[in-house]
């Protein structure tokens, strides 16, 4: 498949977190000659935190890693991910494929069941050959080196045009803490996480409570603020955790949450980037709310709307389906308060287009690759910003023969 036109120019350079080791392997899961299978396996101690899909018909592999979550951390633990399918809607046969990958993994390596999470991703609702992945995992032991992310990182793809990796240090006390992760998604993507795969290791010490609200308030500012199409996956899962070897206490510390935040963004960003069929990565950024719940509902509405997402790909300054999306989001409005923003050039204002745009200046600007929507509705201090891309025939092209 062909790179993303939005893709970075190469994987970022991943430090060493230490305390974690990382193996990928090819287990022929759905794919032919393309690794399948990534492991991580992190240190005794480490913490573990996670945010999920809220699906009502989420994975047997979401619901078994929702149960595991602030258990006892004293041993070691292990994340094994399968791309190529979802083990989604596959009944009691995929809560047995679960428990059969989490036992040979904990068997292998010598720890509790209770510390070993899974993930799979691919097509919903065909049975997880697991005994293709169990058969493997000694292999996997076998091959574990601390600078294998980037091999997890592709194994964990699927209709993925890139590999996706961020990285931030940031020195605490004088000594510096690391926080490298890795994504992905490309489509089903959509607030309430998205058809995405997210994994975030640190060598930063920090209880499993804080780790968790940390975890979930970033995650509502960055992960669920994109959408490539408006869907919700069944498997979406975002898991950090923190071995705590550096020593560093990051309890409460401004940095280090500013750090996972913009490494959060980072990956976030890049899974837009990916988007199915993307030629557009289009900021919405939405002042002048309500509340910022309104906003952001507002700006959803707007990166979600097929119209307006089809103007961009055709490079047309429809500001016309913007006041549309507004509209129909259903929250509080006024026609005669409202502007809107090209970037730089103000396109409407006061209920009408303004005096100063013209069309030549608006098509220019669509031309862009990346592009900012900005909308004040001059009602309240609300404020949100939501990242999505256009919609173009390759996103039809990816999607209507996906299983085939």
């Amino acid at each position: 498949m062909e790179k993303s036109p939005l893709a970075p120019d190469h994987f970022p350079d991943l430090p060493v977190i230490d305390g974690v080791t990382f193996a990928a392997i090819a287990a022929g899961v759905k794919y032919k000659d393309r690794t399948d299978v990534m492991l991580a396996v992190m240190a005794p101690g480490t913490q573990i935190a996670g945010v999920f899909t809220k699906s009502s018909t989420r994975s047997a592999n979401v619901l078994d890693c929702q149960a595991k979550l602030g258990g006892a951390s004293d041993a070691g633990a292990a994340i094994i991910v399968n791309s190529g399918n979802s083990n989604a809607f596959t009944g009691k046969a995929g809560e047995g494929s679960v428990a059969a990958v989490c036992e040979a993994t904990a068997d292998a390596l010598g720890i509790p069941t209770e510390r070993v999470f899974t993930a799979a991703t691919g097509v919903i609702g065909e049975r997880l050959p697991h005994d293709k992945i169990t058969a493997k995992i000694d292999e996997l032991v076998v091959a574990q080196n601390a600078g294998g992310l980037e091999a997890a990182a592709n194994a964990i793809m699927t209709t993925d045009t890139f590999a996706k990796g961020a990285t931030k240090t940031v020195e605490i006390d004088g000594k510096p803490v690391k926080i490298a992760g890795i994504a992905k998604g490309s489509g089903m993507i959509a607030p309430d996480m998205a058809t995405m795969l997210v994994y975030i290791f640190t060598d930063a010490k920090l209880g499993q409570d804080e780790l968790q609200a940390t975890l979930g308030s970033l995650c509502d500012e960055t992960f669920n603020c994109i959408t490539v199409d408006s869907d919700t996956s069944t498997s979406d899962s975002l898991m950090l955790a923190a071995t705590g070897v550096s020593g560093v206490d990051v309890s409460g510390n401004a940095s280090f949450t500013n750090a996972l935040k913009d490494v959060m963004l980072d990956l976030s960003h890049q899974v837009v980037r990916d988007g199915e069929g993307a030629t557009k990565f289009v900021e919405v950024t939405v002042t002048g709310g309500a509340t910022d719940a309104s906003a952001k509902t507002i700006g959803l509405a707007i990166a979600n709307s097929p119209l307006v997402k089809t103007a961009i790909a055709g490079e047309d300054p429809n500001w016309g389906r913007i006041v549309m999306a507004i509209g129909k989001s259903g929250e509080p409005a006024d026609r005669d308060k409202i502007s809107i923003h090209f970037g730089d050039i103000l396109v409407a204002e006061e209920g009408w287009v303004a005096d100063s745009y013209t069309e030549d200046a608006g098509a220019s600007y669509m031309k862009a690759q990346d592009l900012k929507i900005s909308v004040d509705l001059g009602i309240g201090t609300g404020t949100s910003t939501v990242w999505t891309c256009d919609l173009t025939h390759g996103y039809i092209t990816i999607n209507a023969d996906y299983r085939s």
